[in-house]
């Protein structure tokens, strides 16, 4: 900061600059990352990558059974979900460093 509590506006364009860099490098790594999702001890597994895209599923023939639909449906869905926690861990892993880094540019969060 400059005296008087002005903040260089040279040196926040560069730390800008750094930090828009460092966060397009980190979503290029979540794009590039897979994520698996699992449920009933691996019958079901559900990958996605780490922006959040479906990319497969699979169904172990043992979760099959054709009178009992609605257990397998509840096995795709948690399989689902426990995906999507795992790309939420993920971005926090990749993206909490980034966000953490703003404090220090004298904005206001």
């Amino acid at each position: 900061m400059r005296p008087g509590g002005q903040p260089n506006m040279q040196q926040l364009m560069k730390q800008a600059q750094k930090m828009q860099a460092q966060l397009a490098s980190a979503q290029a790594a979540l794009a590039e990352a897979e994520v698996t999702g699992t449920a009933g001890g691996g019958l079901v597994t559900v990958k996605m990558t780490g922006s959040g895209e479906f990319r497969g599923i699979s169904i172990d023939p043992k979760a099959v059974d054709p009178d009992d639909v609605e257990t397998l449906e509840d096995l795709v869905s948690a399989a689902f979900t426990n995906a999507a926690d795992e790309v939420r861990k993920l971005t926090e892993q990749k993206m909490g460093p980034l966000s953490a880094g703003l404090g220090g540019m004298g904005l206001p969060f």
